[in-house]
């Protein structure tokens, strides 16, 4: 028996959105990026991008469990001697980009490389419930009936 392994062309992509309202951020990550890189399919080959497509819409709504939304720190660097800032996850769910705490959660569960620079790509994350997207007839995948603590209410 041959070990299968698939090519970039033979790699079929689906679109599949998700509701991250009320729904715990790690959880939600590790489910996503699992998708991202196409482990979900039998097909999955670890130097090919095979993974879907994924739209996350009403970012602004998940949930961060115990005190991590005022304890958890993001820091970033500005380039300059010493400008090392951070910021609260409650500042940044507060702020005007609050979809960035979860592509940021997403991000740092992808391998770094180019590889996953293309498979973070595939990812959409939108703060509120719209997006441009109808167009690709996205599939909805339902995270919060998976397991039930996947979900919280705020």
């Amino acid at each position: 028996m041959k070990t299968y392994s698939a090519k970039p062309a033979e790699v079929e992509k689906k679109w599949v959105m998700i509701d991250a309202s009320g729904l715990i951020v790690g959880r939600l990550a590790s489910i996503v990026a699992m998708r991202l890189r196409g482990k979900h399919k039998p097909t999955y080959t670890p130097h090919v991008d095979c993974g879907d497509n994924v739209i996350i819409v009403n970012a602004e709504k998940v949930v961060l469990t115990g005190r991590k939304r005022e304890q958890k720190v993001y820091h970033h660097h500005t380039g300059f001697i010493g400008g090392i800032k951070e910021r609260s996850a409650r500042s940044i769910l507060e702020g005007r980009f609050p979809q960035r705490v979860v592509e940021k959660a997403i991000e740092r569960m992808l391998p770094r490389g180019p590889l996953g620079r293309q498979q973070l790509g595939n990812l959409r994350v939108y703060a509120g419930p719209e997006h441009p997207h109808t167009a690709q007839q996205p599939e909805t995948i339902d995270i919060a009936a998976m397991n039930r603590k996947n979900t919280r209410s705020a």
